[in-house]
């Protein structure tokens, strides 16, 4: 069992990509966007974010074999960068939000999420919008293992 706490998320300026497809498509969209960084000098600011606009594992998993989940990604930058019809630059909203991290593939994490929203409900909140997951590091550089993993649900 993960730690999870209620935490205040500061809202984040990105630049991001979203469109619709199957969640594997995550690995391309965030190389994509690194890509896009290093090509136009923009400063990291944090680690890179996924956004699941699906509410709950059951539609998650319907939209994903079905390759109609919304898919956004989106990497902190330090200053307002122009964007293209494929990347936008805007604010990731903050605000209430119940934190946990998983530690290993992300492919297992539906034990953790399954835990989270356990926790949301017996302490009586309410899910208010899209999750997400921060990536801490990087599966190419560590075991799958170690992989760590926060995953935020915004609570009232």
């Amino acid at each position: 069992m993960s730690d999870i706490d209620i935490v205040e998320v500061e809202p984040q300026l990105v630049i991001g990509m979203r469109k619709t497809g199957k969640y594997e498509q995550i690995a391309v969209m965030l190389p994509e966007l690194f890509q896009y960084t290093f090509d136009n000098g923009i400063e990291i600011a944090g680690g890179p974010i996924f956004v699941c606009h699906e509410a709950g594992e059951e539609e998650a998993m319907k939209a994903d074999s079905e390759g109609t989940a919304d898919i956004e990604v989106a990497i902190p930058v330090a200053n307002k960068v122009e964007g293209t019809n494929k990347v936008k630059c805007y604010e990731l909203p903050g605000g209430k939000m119940v934190k946990t991290i998983h530690k290993g593939p992300y492919e297992d994490s539906t034990q953790t999420y399954r835990e989270l929203f356990a926790w949301i409900a017996e302490k009586g909140l309410t899910i208010t919008g899209p999750t997400r997951e921060v990536y801490l590091n990087d599966p190419a550089e560590v075991p799958h293992e170690e992989i760590l993993t926060e995953i935020y649900a915004p609570v009232d």
